[in-house]
């Protein structure tokens, strides 16, 4: 069905709990038959500091394999979902200052009518999860980007409570996302790749 759609999954993790959601997201997205990118932003965080945390460390290792994303990958894109773990009810700095970059492309109108979602997640119960996606739309709104929440519209989303976005409570980093957690993050990543289909496909039309 979104064979000609292109996803990029775009996070910031530390210690491993937003990464791991992103690979589920990344996982529904393909389900469809999208293609997809998942990408990391540059971690800004100094060596030293990131040593003095073993899951921090450890995370940093495991993942070296992933891409560091780049302003192409949004160009590239038809549909972008931002994750991000909370910082104090905010985005991460490190996805911040990757979203600070792309002034020339929203001055040139290549970020308008992108289909667009987020996911988020903290190390405490109420810590900020729905504030920091919210957070996120405000830079939609700014690209002239067009915002697609998971809503309630599978019968995991009644399960795991979050219209604006799958999130979850890794309790400072010590509990990986469960399976009902993870499969909300399939849907979230499985809708934006159909609804993005659709737009891709209602454009093509108009076009010819």
């Amino acid at each position: 069905m979104s064979a000609d759609v292109k996803v990029a999954i775009i996070y910031y993790s530390a210690t491993g709990s937003t990464y791991q959601l992103a690979l589920a997201v990344e996982e529904g997205a393909k389900g469809t038959g999208a293609q997809t990118r998942l990408r990391e932003v540059e971690e800004l965080a100094p060596k030293e500091e990131i040593a003095t945390n073993q899951g921090w460390a450890a995370h940093r290792k495991a993942t070296q394999h992933i891409a560091t994303a780049t302003l192409t990958d949004l160009e590239w894109a038809d549909a972008i979902i931002f994750g991000t773990p909370t910082r104090f009810g905010l985005l991460a700095a490190q996805l911040k200052q990757f979203i600070d970059r792309t002034g020339k492309l929203w001055s040139q109108g290549k970020l308008a009518n992108k289909i667009v979602s987020s996911f988020s997640s903290s190390g405490t119960a109420h810590g900020g999860q729905e504030t920091t996606i919210t957070a996120l739309n405000n830079v939609f709104y700014h690209w002239g980007s067009i915002i697609v929440p998971p809503g309630y519209l599978d019968p995991v989303q009644f399960q795991v409570g979050n219209p604006y976005g799958v999130s979850y409570t890794s309790d400072n980093g010590s509990v990986p996302p469960n399976e009902i957690v993870l499969e909300a993050a399939r849907f979230q990543g499985r809708r934006v790749a159909e609804v993005a289909a659709y737009f891709v496909s209602g454009r093509a039309q108009i076009a010819h």
